[in-house]
């Protein structure tokens, strides 16, 4: 049967060129919005209320009227079957009990076995050959349940069938000859009234034709075969030799049953008569209900079977689960029953089977995979007479129904089958491997000898569906409000979209079309976008001009990056047959590029000016010396750098301009920074007061810059020199490429080395300076001796007229030695005479001296003891020092006037004004200093450095 689709025009190959695509979509181009393909409209599987109080009747009648033993699978309860049913109909239960009544009233039907004896195997031998010509007589005997008349008492009796059975109700196979496995395969309607009280029953002869004795003889093999000659000289002649018999009760039987039965009766004689092969059938004549009056049997069957499928696939969809093809064990049994009582073939149950399923998959939601097993059926058993002529036009009505729905499924198959449903490509593929199955029958080759081949059929779903999808995605993002810049944001948006699902299809969709129909899904889908998207592209790029303003040329950048990324989708120049639509397309956003290079500067601009206001100049790390600007900085260049390779730009004169203008503003940046990280650093120094920070900033500042210089160092591999000079070499002249761009890089290097230089003069002058305010402040603290023992010489020599004091020596006396505090808690990096060993000489004691220092009031007596710690320690002796009491000394009182009226430095190294015990202490536990603590109170090079150095 013709379909839509049997006569398409047909088209050029996939890789075609441009010219022939313009001509084709010239309409396209005016008419934004293609034609749709006509929809599919999907079969109705709802009846009309008529229908259903007929189908209804039909369905309680088959579960009233049952017969044999159910299937173990099956249920057994008719009060359960009859509740399903009332639920599938969607019957109140005042409804069901009247239709219910009406079907109790209806006449009977007519109750028959079919029978089919099918063949035998080990049967005896009666003749002369040892072979026999078997044939079997069957019946069924009403009255089985009376005493005296059970099937055990029959069994024992031969030729049952032929004495009990009146001969009209006898049914007789044909006589297969010389052999002792018979093969009949012949079928009997047997009538019977009463199932609980009817038994069939089966004899089997062998068929003793008259003959000769002379014949026999003839035929005569070994003493087994003398023995019968002689046993038939004594039987009358003609007379059949009995093989065995069989009797079955009828409702011991299933509704269907197919198996081996053996022969009876067992003698000693005869212990193994041999097996016999029946089916068993029960089925009904003149059923009393309307729909088997006036419909026939299979339609009446496939409407019921349509009626519980639609009910099991919706309540599956209730308990929000998919059906997946299994029928419940209730549906199962009706249906079973009805087609057995029908009498309905398994080819008209397969057929039914499938025009009941294709109809619900139109309308209803289940997996394609139920369709396969009647497609299976029908293919296996089909014979094209074993059809009517309205079934024939039923079922190819049906395969163009599903074929045109399959094609509509597949040319929706962006938002039928979306990606973000787990089981879509499954179901995509179930959907393609049954319209292959379909379309390889028999049966469809017969039917439909118009329709054109499957995979042309796809391919022509598959590019209108690409098209009618790119045209809903441009309704959907069609912008609210009217303007250019929301115009670029909507085909931005859009361009986006068809990159993602030709990712889609290149991953994912595109194995499945090629598995299944050998369709390469991609570049035919490319092929159709890539006109589409250069039509609007180009359009939009007219409508914009060469006024861009810095929003638009964000929008535009965006627009080029998505449109680079598209082509990149597509096929190779080695593989095409003709150019694209896409080609060159940057020619048409190049009134943008001084936009788009403004507003990079612009970014790293202001992000450079955040980071330095944002800087406190602290080094990162013990390791990391530099600050987080430096890191702002390298990051931001970083972005300029990945900006230019997303930029790409394909001429290469103009890429080569592009370049030099990045690598410009990537120096003056640099630049910039050195002026803004330098103001920074005196911005932060100007309220300090300790100068040793602001050096360290300094420090930090010098090191961002070498960090700098470094980054910078980078510029020719992150902009991808060597490329691009290879790219220029047939454009440029020789050496411009040297000349421009490394002489632009060598400037900026040698403006950072001039920063870095002048940083690191800053700093040193910086420090001179506060060093030499150090030393001043050092030589600034007076501290005096005050010797109490004159006759001290070697000591009195060096003491000062002025405050009655004076320094310490220089050098001590000949045989003499350096006093040091050098304890293990003890810091020795701040003096650099700590520890160090000065000549062995033996230790003296020095008399007492009177120390004291200009922040102390009053004079300080100190004994110089021998160190009594082991000689590895490096300590010489040990300074006890004790504070006289108040007026013991006139000297005292004078240093203590004259020190009053003079003010000590702000960072004095002279003693603290805590309280001092009046017992002797050790000079590291009884004195404290305004300074950090030295290990040595003695330092006899510096004359001007006092007790605690």
């Amino acid at each position: 049967m013709a379909t839509p689709f049997s006569h398409p025009q047909r088209r050029p190959p996939l890789l075609r060129q441009a010219i022939k695509i313009r001509r084709r979509r010239a309409e396209d181009v005016h008419n934004p919005l293609p034609r749709k393909a006509r929809e599919v409209e999907p079969p109705s599987h709802h009846f009309s209320p008529e229908e259903r109080t007929l189908l209804y009747e039909e369905a309680l009648y088959t579960v009233l009227h049952r017969l044999g033993q159910p299937e173990p699978n099956h249920v057994a309860e008719s009060s359960e079957l009859l509740r399903y049913l009332q639920e599938a109909f969607q019957l109140e239960p005042e409804e069901h009990q009247r239709m219910l009544q009406q079907a109790l009233e209806l006449e009977k039907p007519m109750f028959f076995l079919k029978a089919t004896v099918k063949q035998a195997k080990g049967i005896l031998g009666k003749d002369v050959s040892g072979f026999s010509d078997p044939y079997c007589l069957l019946g069924i005997e009403q009255g089985v349940g009376v005493p005296g008349g059970s099937p055990g008492a029959r069994q024992r009796q031969k030729a049952v069938v032929r004495d009990t059975i009146p001969e009209e109700q006898t049914h007789r196979t044909q006589v297969v000859t010389q052999t002792l496995n018979p093969v009949w395969d012949e079928t009997f309607i047997l009538e019977f009234k009463d199932i609980a009280n009817a038994s069939f029953h089966l004899d089997m002869w062998d068929l003793d034709t008259v003959e000769s004795v002379r014949q026999k003889l003839g035929e005569l093999t070994d003493l087994h075969g003398l023995r019968r000659i002689l046993k038939e000289v004594r039987k009358d002649k003609g007379q059949d030799d009995f093989l065995g018999n069989l009797v079955l009760r009828l409702q011991d039987l299933r509704c269907r049953e197919d198996q081996w039965y053996p022969l009876g009766p067992c003698t000693e004689t005869y212990p193994d008569r041999g097996q016999c092969h029946l089916q068993f059938q029960f089925i009904h004549k003149r059923r009393a209900t309307r729909a088997s009056r006036s419909q026939p049997s299979y339609t009446v069957h496939l409407h019921l079977l349509q009626q519980l499928v639609s009910h099991e696939v919706t309540r599956h969809q209730a308990g929000s689960t998919s059906w997946d093809g299994t029928l419940s064990p209730q549906a199962a049994t009706i249906l079973f029953l009805h087609a057995t009582q029908k009498d309905l073939s398994d080819f008209h149950q397969s057929m039914a089977q499938w025009l009941a399923y294709s109809r619900l998959y139109q309308s209803l939601e289940f997996p394609s995979s139920c369709l396969l097993h009647p497609i299976t059926s029908i293919e296996y058993q089909w014979i094209q007479g074993r059809l009517k002529e309205e079934q024939l036009e039923e079922l190819a009505t049906s395969f163009g129904s599903l074929l045109a729905y399959g094609l509509s499924l597949i040319r929706r198959f962006r938002s039928v089958f979306p990606l973000s449903v787990a089981d879509s490509p499954v179901r995509l593929q179930s959907l393609l491997r049954v319209l292959v199955q379909m379309c390889k029958m028999k049966a469809f080759g017969e039917l439909c000898p118009d329709s054109a081949p499957l995979p042309h059929l796809v391919t022509e779903a598959l590019r209108t569906g690409t098209v009618e999808w790119f045209h809903l995605k441009q309704q959907h993002h069609q912008p609210m409000v009217q303007g250019l810049l929301e115009a670029g944001k909507a085909l931005l948006r859009l361009v986006q979209d068809v990159t993602g699902d030709l990712h889609q299809c290149q991953r994912t969709w595109n194995k499945i079309f090629r598995n299944a129909l050998k369709i390469d899904l991609f570049p035919m889908a490319f092929l159709e976008l890539q006109w589409l998207v250069a039509k609007r592209v180009q359009d939009y790029t007219a409508a914009v001009g060469g006024q861009v303003s810095p929003e638009m040329g964000d929008t535009l950048f965006q627009l080029y990056i998505s449109l680079k990324e598209f082509c990149q989708l597509g096929p190779d120049l080695s593989e095409r047959e003709g150019v694209l639509a896409l080609d060159g397309f940057h020619r048409w956003f190049q009134p943008a590029i001084p936009s788009w290079l403004q507003k990079t500067y612009s970014v790293a601009l202001a992000r450079v000016q955040r980071a330095v206001q944002m800087d406190q100049l602290v080094p990162l790390g013990e390791l990391t010396k530099h600050s987080t600007s430096a890191v702002d900085l390298s990051t931001c260049f970083a972005q300029i750098s990945h900006t230019a390779r997303q930029l790409d730009w394909p001429n290469p004169e103009e890429a080569f301009m592009i370049t030099v203008k990045f690598v410009e503003d990537t120096c003056r940046l640099a630049l910039v920074y050195c002026s803004l990280i330098k103001a920074r650093a005196r911005e932060l120094s100007a309220g300090q007061k300790d100068q040793g920070q602001a050096a360290n900033m300094l420090c930090v500042v010098v090191n961002n810059m070498e960090q700098l210089r470094l980054v910078i160092g980078k510029l020719p591999t992150q902009l991808a020199w060597e490329a691009l000079e290879q790219r220029v070499g047939a454009v440029l002249e020789q050496g411009q490429l040297q000349h421009t761009l490394h002489a632009q890089l060598q400037g900026a290097l040698a403006g950072l080395g001039h920063e870095i230089r002048t940083g690191v003069r800053t700093l040193a002058e910086q420090l001179e300076v506060g060093i030499a305010k150090h030393i001043q402040k050092l030589l600034s603290i007076r501290e005096s001796i005050l010797p109490e023992d004159p006759s001290d010489s070697a000591l009195d020599a060096h003491a000062h007229s002025a405050g009655g004091g004076g320094p310490l020596p220089a050098e001590l006396p000949p045989g003499r030695e350096q006093a040091e505090d050098c304890s293990a808690g003890k810091d020795s990096s701040n003096n650099s005479n700590c520890g160090r060993r000065e000549p062995a000489v033996t230790p003296a004691v020095l008399p007492p001296r009177t120390w004291r220092s200009a922040s102390m009031p009053r004079a300080v007596v100190c004994h110089l003891r021998p160190c009594t710690r082991p000689p590895s320690r490096l300590c010489r002796g040990t300074w006890h020092c004790r504070r006289p009491p108040a007026g013991s000394s006139s000297r005292s009182t004078s240093a203590a006037a004259s020190s009053s009226r003079q003010k000590p430095p702000p960072r004095s190294w002279g003693w603290s004004q805590s309280r001092l015990p009046t017992r002797p202490l050790s000079r590291s536990s009884a004195l404290s200093c305004s300074a950090p603590p030295a290990c040595c109170p003695w330092t006899p090079t510096a004359p001007a450095t006092p007790l605690c150095s």
